[in-house]
């Protein structure tokens, strides 16, 4: 059945503002940009064949970024969705700047399928460098435009026209924005017309501007989608199958329906949902549908002693991604290692959660998904829905960064608000279905070789990395769990190897040094055994603890300081500027351990080899009688081009050496071949209060005029690594099996010990 748009009003998205900030005066010209792909000097204007900057290339009327209303207001779209990384911010600052507003006239709208362009995933980094490249160049052409339109009616020369707050200056008379807009003056493509700003002359942009996203969080206002509350508002649950793949067998529908509270039991195929008035009462409704339930089947689980073994054996795509030539050195010391990653978990603090609405044939959903197109386009084929029939709107949900629960939660609240029109069905998964049914980030080996030759030098160096899939997004109902358990279930599309430079298993596998003789092949696993999907940075992590682990252990075997050996492979100046950076602030020349059990660890990556430099000097103490790690100072550099907000930076190292750590030192999905063990916080520890690092300092080099570079998910690989490095120095024992548990150092303290 089609379904076509409805005239009724949708309940509207959550909006705030509550920027602060005063903007100063800029001086504009209607003259050529700098970068506006392919442009011709002599016609100025863009040659429409090239990309343009940013997602500007998958939108390019203006109007898609930037409107102006008559009353005055100023809209600012982004399809990108803010997860707790500041984006709001950031590209807030960069409108108000290239505009010349106050930022607190400018509303920000996110990812929403009914207003704003469509961006993809908020993912990889990409925010700022899709993103904000497109509000930045967008908006400064926009106000080119208005200067231009102003100058025409005042009939002067535009050179001579300045903007301060939205207003016009310098004419015969002052002329507001909003006074030179009208009919389609914004609905034309961007041809690259609008002069940035000298950086030097920046106002807001570079500018520590307090985070939009932060006061609610701390007052306990509505922030998450797990807050929003509607009018007429039903509570649903979700029961799933004990493991992967079982069926319904036998469910007494009737004892559910009669308890108190309850509205429903949707039940289609083998996907199962009880609906109540009150919460609890769908809580309670849950149990007892779990109890009346008979499931039969499932997926057996390999042994986890097994998984690293199954992994290398398994039928793989390889693919040769790095190569270089042979050099002169002749090996003459030869290193070989093996190192591990389990299974990981997103573990989101907040659960998943939903909110839907079907009222009219028209179907909205309220999400923190990080791709709200992608995910509507899996719900409309998961319901047979007309895509344009289904808007869904982002809602920051509480913890994730990556493929968690989030469209499978979105898709539940779909499927069962069509089953109660005219009704806003919340659906909250409970702690057990997050970590029972999120996808996981992938297990990975990883088997190195160098030779060092003579003269300390790496002479070749050969690295495998083998992975199963790091992106199995909705993009088909079949990626959905709902869509795997509806009574006409739909096929799960293959599996994406995402190929370099990007990369997704091989991310980072790439050494960002010169070294000759380099040979570097990825295995592609696609027989998974658990389901997975992309975690924060996808493969970089593990490639970059691996790497940078081996890179220090052929240091150790040249006898070699790890930074200096690291500097004398860098080519690029950026890179030996984040280093030697992040070495000065930690005091590296001249350290000495304050106490037994303290070591030091260095580590560095650029993320994927084309994004944010980073940087990660680590001093931690390790106590062999409980093989406890405590992380007492990290120090950070971080080269993410041009900053826009520089307590956005820091605090995306901060989160990011944080959640790093959780990674390194506790996180492992448990499991036998009957189920996953891991169904909460006892069985999959994370990173506590009283573990964080007791001191984070992050250097954030400012880039002014360079691209943006994106910062979210470079620091987690060094971080992994400098802590493995540090645990070598400060007990002697090289440990290349993640997580660093207490259990696992115990246990190679002893072996060293008895060795």
């Amino acid at each position: 059945m089609t379904h076509h748009r409805s005239s009724s009003p949708l309940i509207p998205p959550i909006t705030r503002r509550g920027f602060v900030a005063g903007a100063g005066s800029l001086t504009l010209s209607f003259a050529l940009s700098g970068r506006a792909a392919a442009q011709s000097e002599e016609s100025g204007v863009v040659d429409q064949t090239a990309e343009l900057p940013g997602s500007l290339s998958k939108a390019p009327f203006l109007d898609s970024w930037i409107r102006i209303a008559a009353d005055g207001a100023i809209t600012v779209f982004t399809g990108k969705a803010e997860l707790g990384q500041g984006i709001r911010t950031a590209l807030h600052q960069i409108a108000a700047e290239m505009l010349g507003v106050d930022p607190q006239r400018i509303e920000l709208l996110t990812a929403d399928t009914d207003a704003t362009p469509n961006e993809g995933y908020t993912a990889a980094s990409h925010s700022m460098e899709e993103s904000g490249s497109a509000i930045m160049n967008a908006a400064a052409e926009v106000r080119a435009i208005l200067v231009q339109r102003a100058a025409e009616r005042l009939g002067v020369d535009a050179e001579t026209l300045r903007v301060e707050d939205g207003v016009v200056i310098g004419g015969p008379e002052d002329l507001a924005y909003n006074m030179l807009v009208d009919g389609e003056t914004l609905h034309v493509r961007y041809e690259g017309r609008g002069r940035k700003p000298d950086p030097a002359t920046y106002k807001i942009m570079g500018t520590p501007f307090p985070r939009t996203d932060i006061p609610a969080k701390l007052t306990g206002a509505p922030a998450y989608v797990q807050d929003l509350r509607l009018p007429g508002m039903v509570h649903a649950r979700v029961i799933r199958p004990p493991v992967s793949g079982a069926r319904l067998a036998e469910f007494d529908q009737a004892a559910v329906e009669a308890m108190p509270g309850v509205m429903a039991v949707v039940r289609n195929g083998n996907y199962l949902a009880v609906v109540a008035s009150g919460e609890y009462q769908a809580v309670e409704a849950k149990r007892a549908a779990e109890g009346a339930a008979r499931w039969t089947g499932g997926i057996a689980l390999p042994e986890r002693s097994e998984i690293y073994d199954r992994l290398q054996a398994s039928a793989a795509e390889e693919t040769v991604i790095h190569e270089t030539d042979a050099g002169s050195g002749f090996p003459v010391k030869r290193l070989k290692a093996r190192y591990t990653r389990p299974f990981q978990m997103h573990s989101s603090i907040g659960p998943s959660c939903a909110v839907g609405l079907f009222e009219d044939g028209r179907l909205t959903v309220w999400t923190h998904t990080q791709g709200v197109y992608p995910d509507r386009k899996a719900i409309a084929e998961l319901l047979s829905m007309e895509e344009n029939a289904v808007r869904l709107i982002h809602m920051p949900g509480a913890g994730c960064y990556g493929h968690n629960g989030a469209d499978d939660a979105a898709a539940d609240a779909a499927l069962i608000a069509t089953a109660l029109p005219g009704r806003p069905v919340r659906v909250q998964w409970m702690r057990e279905d997050e970590h029972l049914w999120e996808p996981y980030g992938s297990a990975m080996v990883v088997e190195a070789s160098a030779g060092l030759a003579a003269d300390g030098t790496i002479a070749d160096w050969t690295y495998d990395v083998w992975s199963y899939p790091h992106s199995t997004r909705p993009g088909g109902a079949g990626n959905l769990i709902a869509g795997n358990l509806v009574a006409d279930p739909f096929r799960l599309a293959p599996p994406t190897n995402i190929p370099q430079p990007a990369g997704g298993g091989d991310r980072n596998a790439v050494p960002p040094y010169d070294i000759p003789g380099a040979r570097v092949t990825k295995h592609f696993v696609t027989d998974m055994t658990l389901r997975v999907s992309a975690l924060r940075g996808l493969g970089a992590f593990m490639n970059v603890f691996s790497l940078e682990s081996f890179v220090d252990e052929l240091a150790e075997a040249a006898g070699a300081d790890p930074v200096a050996f690291r500097l004398a492979m860098l080519d690029d100046p950026r890179a030996g500027d984040v280093v030697t950076a992040a070495a000065t602030d930690f005091g590296w020349d001249g350290w000495t351990a304050p106490a037994p059990g303290f070591g030091r660890g260095f580590a560095y990556a650029r993320y994927k080899n084309l994004a944010a430099y980073c940087a990660v000097a680590i001093e931690l103490q390790v106590t062999p009688e409980t093989g406890a790690i405590r992380i007492h100072r990290a120090v950070s550099s971080v080269d993410s081009g041009q900053i826009v907000n520089p307590n956005g930076v820091r605090n995306q190292i901060e989160g990011g050496i944080v959640q790093s750590a959780s990674w390194t030192l506790f996180e492992e999905v448990l499991y036998s071949p009957d189920r996953i063990e891991s169904r909460d916080w006892s069985a999959y520890p994370i990173l506590r209060f009283d573990a964080v690092p007791a001191s984070v300092r992050v250097r954030p080099i400012d880039r002014p005029g360079e691209p943006f570079l994106g910062t979210g998910e470079c620091a987690q690989g060094p971080t992994a690594a400098a802590i493995a490095n540090a645990v070598r120095d400060a007990t002697g024992v090289r440990i290349r099996d993640l997580p660093y548990s207490p259990k696992r150092l115990q246990t190679a303290l002893r072996e060293t010990e008895f060795s």
